[in-house]
């Protein structure tokens, strides 16, 4: 029994000579190739440029079953327990099927760029049945899930340097058929932490919406300020049914006290601030 033995560990003892010969530079794959890391490219950067938030419509049981044995996956699911659980599903270094036909200003299909964490929570129930999006009524998210979630959210950001303006939602990156996280997700509170990008000026809002209340700009200014801050809009200067969904998912983000799709002052002006930022004096 001892010679089959002594013929396995023979090849693992001259790979292992031929690393120490090669010093401390040399390391091997798993298949047992050795590889020189003596040098590093500058030009590089994380595979990950985006983190996807979502909520699951679903309770744990169902949450972990649609996550972890069907088609639709995430690398993180954020539990509903006393006190939340993070369990890791897919390992980052592994694509997640969570954004599906998703796009974020010049990218496109973000389940090959981007890490996904879903939250389970129940999503919206409506207050008439099949009404219009304004009339459902959504959870709030409970404070110590969010507690939960920071901490993930800026060891992943420092871990891919992820930028502060591509943390987004699921209803932003698929806009026609998602709406989650929902108006009640505390995107100012990330915002006031500096996890996302500043909360538009409320003074600039201000005086930007007194001006369109007395001239509101017309579908394609809004489809085209949309589309410059990254959503996914044809501009035809036609209100159209992608056009509402677009604006809706905005207003749920950026407005959540109102998300009915409909052009106002108000949105345009936040829209306005958001696409043009303040130059440095």
């Amino acid at each position: 029994m001892r010679l089959p033995c002594l013929r396995l560990l023979r090849p693992l003892a001259l790979l292992l000579a031929v690393l120490v010969l090669a010093g401390c530079a040399t390391v091997a794959t798993e298949g047992g190739v050795p590889i020189d890391t003596t040098y590093t490219a500058k030009g590089q950067d994380s595979r990950v440029l985006f983190l996807v938030i979502h909520y699951t419509v679903s309770d744990l049981p169902s949450s972990i079953k649609i996550l972890t044995e069907g088609q639709v996956s995430a690398h993180y699911l954020l539990t509903d327990e006393t006190p939340p659980r993070i369990y890791r599903l897919v390992d980052e270094s592994r694509r997640a099927w969570h954004s599906g036909a998703s796009a974020w200003k010049e990218n496109r299909r973000l389940n090959s760029s981007s890490i996904g964490i879903e939250i389970v929570h129940p999503g919206f129930k409506r207050g008439t049945p099949d009404g219009p999006p304004e009339q459902r009524i959504y959870e709030p998210f409970r404070q110590d899930q969010i507690d939960a979630l920071i901490p993930l959210i800026k060891d992943i950001v420092k871990r891919h340097q992820i930028l502060p303006e591509r943390i987004l939602g699921h209803g932003e990156v698929s806009a026609q058929y998602k709406e989650d996280p929902g108006p009640t997700f505390p995107w100012k509170q990330l915002a006031d932490l500096g996890i996302t990008p500043p909360w538009p000026d409320a003074m600039r809002v201000a005086a930007q919406r007194a001006l369109y209340e007395t001239a509101l700009p017309d579908v394609l200014w809004f489809q085209k300020a949309l589309a410059r801050h990254g959503y996914e809009i044809v501009p035809t200067g036609q209100f159209d049914k992608p056009t509402q969904r677009v604006l809706m998912n905005f207003q749920m983000r950026y407005r959540p006290s109102k998300y009915d799709g409909q052009p106002d002052a108000e949105s345009a002006a936040i829209l306005y601030v958001l696409t043009n930022p303040e130059k440095a004096p």
